[in-house]
């Protein structure tokens, strides 16, 4: 493990950031080297109809110059040699490219509304016990079998023959690299690969009517699926470094920074714009059980993550947008802690999966009539509504750990929450009290740690994750959290049940 230099590029649904990771005689440093900030864009445009409706994308031009731009603070930076670059990204969306290199139009954003009546149109062509059986993947609006079917119940006259599906993270590496594999972690989510072979499903591309052959080949993570267009390379003044294929899906790749000790114990939470809550199984749970939790099988490194997804940082991002547009200024986060603290506690409580906080148009306004929906005073200030957030998501973690526990047999023991939610010290604290077990909170960058490591992997760095754990422990600052107040959060979660489901 000596002298070799990665780029971990690592997007984001509000932003990107790239991150510099040097193996040198045995020792791991990280260091960003670029970070921007990108966000969905909206158009009201007519329809064949006539009728206007909002369309939501993403800017993949902006984040493509960036993630360039990332390449050219490394060259500053680290020097004129990279090894190896490898993308992770949110785990939806994507586009058609065609066989001359053009896009079938833009980067459609997981929260646009044409999703909205997906699921049920899907069930409709196959039986959902059936889909589960094969994918393991839960139902979401946003999964990318809603989203080819979509396309092809409106748009199926733009394909041509030699049409090819890029999902984001492919969509990024054809544009570096002009190479269209994705890894199986994202693939696993797309609720389109079947969980066991780790190969697209016939049976569900039959219903949809899209031919696999319009799909990327899926690679096991850590694959070496090409290199940089040399044109690109020599323009950076870089050297025609290896893409490896990582974890592209961001949880997978966050899953895998953290330092477990206790593989059965361990519940762990990727804590982002959403929370991903779930532990690592050897083999997918399909159980009827599983299914009526809504418990999702992904692909890991190695493993299966099975999780569910649950609202995270994206309630109070919303809180706190939404107060900027009334005051003109950004809440800034110690004084969004500080606000929480000084609120009372278990005044009431949402459940944070609640379809009206998906993309509401005033996140305050829809969180203080689901108070009202369900018996409960709305808080009447800033720090009360936040402090709800948080207990409320605390007590989803119990709530979803105890449907994972139930349907795996591996009851909770550690709680690791990874990712930029970690730093949330309200949030790890109430979590070790909500679920009364200890709560460690680290390593904050653990989807781009996670990816740096899977790279280091394919490229003979490391012989595996668990050889990269004690690595991982010793370069990142890894905090505990020990429960208390045990009785006053048993009560609230017996209120919480009332209002919240799993």
């Amino acid at each position: 493990m000596s002298g070799k230099r990665l780029l971990a590029v690592d997007l984001g649904a509000s932003g990107g950031k790239c991150f510099a990771g040097e193996f040198n005689d045995g020792a791991f440093t990280m260091t960003e080297v670029h970070r921007f900030a990108h966000e969905c864009v909206s158009f009201f445009l007519p329809g064949r109809d006539g009728r206007v409706t909002e369309r939501t994308v993403w800017d993949d031009t902006l984040i493509y110059a960036n993630i360039v731009e990332g390449l050219r603070a490394f060259r500053r930076n680290m020097g004129e040699t990279l090894d190896g670059i490898g993308i992770d990204a949110w785990g939806a969306d994507g586009n058609f490219i065609t066989p001359d290199g053009d896009f079938l139009g833009k980067v459609y954003a997981y929260r646009d509304h044409r999703l909205d009546s997906m699921t049920d149109e899907l069930k409709a062509r196959i039986d959902a016990k059936r889909i589960y059986e094969i994918t393991g993947i839960h139902f979401q609006p946003f999964n990318v079998s809603n989203q080819i079917l979509w396309f092809m119940l409106n748009r199926r006259n733009l394909l041509q023959p030699g049409c090819r599906y890029l999902p984001v993270p492919s969509l990024f590496h054809y544009f570096l690299g002009g190479v269209t594999d994705v890894d199986s972690s994202w693939a696993s989510v797309t609720q389109l690969m079947d969980a066991r072979t780790r190969r697209w499903s016939p049976e569900i591309f039959d219903k949809l009517g899209l031919p696999m052959e319009a799909m990327p080949r899926i690679v096991a993570p850590g694959t070496d699926i090409g290199q940089l267009h040399r044109e690109l390379a020599g323009s950076l003044r870089l050297n025609r470094a290896r893409l490896i294929a990582v974890g592209a899906h961001d949880t997978a790749s966050a899953f895998a920074a953290a330092p477990v000790s206790d593989t059965d114990g361990a519940l762990i939470i990727s804590s982002g714009t959403w929370s991903l809550v779930g532990k690592l199984v050897p083999e997918p749970v399909t159980s009827p059980q599983a299914m009526e939790f809504n418990l999702s099988n992904e692909g890991g490194i190695g493993n299966i993550r099975l999780l569910r997804n649950c609202m995270g940082g994206w309630l109070a991002h919303e809180l706190r947008r939404a107060w900027r547009d009334e005051d003109g200024r950004e809440m800034e986060w110690p004084e969004i802690y500080e606000a929480a603290g000084a609120a009372p506690a278990f005044a009431a409580f949402i459940d944070p999966d609640d379809a009206s906080f998906y993309n509401p148009k005033n996140m305050e306004a829809a969180m203080a009539e689901s108070c009202r929906k369900t018996g409960q005073e709305p808080p009447a200030t800033r720090g009360g509504m936040l402090r709800m957030v948080y207990e409320s998501l605390a007590l989803k973690y119990r709530m979803i750990s105890e449907a994972i526990s139930g349907a795996s047999g591996k009851p909770t023991r550690t709680v690791h929450i990874v990712g930029g939610g970690s730093r949330n010290e309200m949030l790890n604290r109430f979590t070790a009290n909500a679920l009364h077990v200890p709560v460690i909170a680290g390593p904050v960058e653990a989807t781009a740690v996670g990816n740096l490591m899977v790279q280091a992997v394919g490229l003979g760095l490391i012989r595996d994750l668990r050889e990269a754990l004690p690595v991982i422990r010793q370069a990142f600052p890894i905090r505990d959290f020990q429960p208390g107040e045990g009785e006053a959060w048993d009560r609230a979660y017996a209120r919480f049940r009332t209002i919240a489901k799993c």
